[in-house]
């Protein structure tokens, strides 16, 4: 399995970023991939989560209506965009994926996937 997480950097607020998260060595459609952020010191927490083979979005309360989680067909990649950021988004952004084929009640803890990408950067500044 490996998860490969692109598209971080510097954006000043107000500002877009768009990651994504390259999926290999797995059946893609089979498992539920999510994006989940951590600053330091703090739980990794969920912000959005799909349902790869129907394209079914979740989003923490947090980010509904500022990003955008989409499956890129026939590249098994998850793309997250990133629209209205603001200084609090700033964190390391990682893709996961989830044990189960459906993102799944609770999906924004961590109890539930199995594996991670390395994370990238997102700084947002004034």
């Amino acid at each position: 399995v490996q998860l490969v997480e692109s598209g971080g950097g510097l954006v000043h607020t107000g500002g877009s970023l768009t990651l994504s998260c390259a999926a290999s060595g797995f059946y893609f459609d089979d498992y539920a991939i999510g994006w989940f952020r951590q600053a330091p010191g703090k739980e990794r927490e969920g912000v959005a989560c799909i349902t790869t083979s129907d394209g079914a979005p979740f989003y923490a309360d947090s980010v509904k209506g500022r990003f955008t989680i989409f499956v890129e067909r026939g590249k098994n990649t998850v793309v997250l965009r990133m629209n209205s950021l603001q200084n609090e988004d700033t964190d390391v952004y990682y893709c996961g994926r989830f044990r189960d084929d459906f993102c799944p009640t609770g999906w924004i803890t961590t109890r539930r996937l199995d594996s991670w990408g390395q994370g990238t950067q997102v700084t947002v500044s004034a």
